[in-house]
């Protein structure tokens, strides 16, 4: 995992707004697409980005691919960003 490519993925609100709706369910690329007035390849885009940061993970199920978050990516991410909390306390 690429901290820069999982920030630059993060940085975009239609990518925060894809991992919103992962959290509750996974979904197809034209699920995602039905909550979006863009593109569907537009959204494509946005989902490759994702899964080159490694925040989704896609599977085929039949003729359609499905998307789920990747959550041991946030796990990582949340353990980079917590060694900040305190740790520079002691330092001073």
């Amino acid at each position: 995992m690429s901290l820069n490519d999982t920030f630059k993925a993060l940085s975009d609100p239609t990518r925060r707004r894809i991992l919103d709706l992962l959290k509750e369910r996974d979904m197809s690329a034209g699920d995602i697409a039905d909550h979006f007035q863009m593109s569907k390849p537009s959204i494509s885009h946005h989902l490759n980005l994702l899964k080159q940061a490694e925040l989704v993970l896609d599977e085929r199920h039949g003729q359609h691919i499905m998307y789920s978050l990747n959550t041991t990516v946030f796990q990582e991410l949340m353990k980079w960003v917590l060694q900040f909390n305190g740790e520079g306390k002691d330092r001073q």
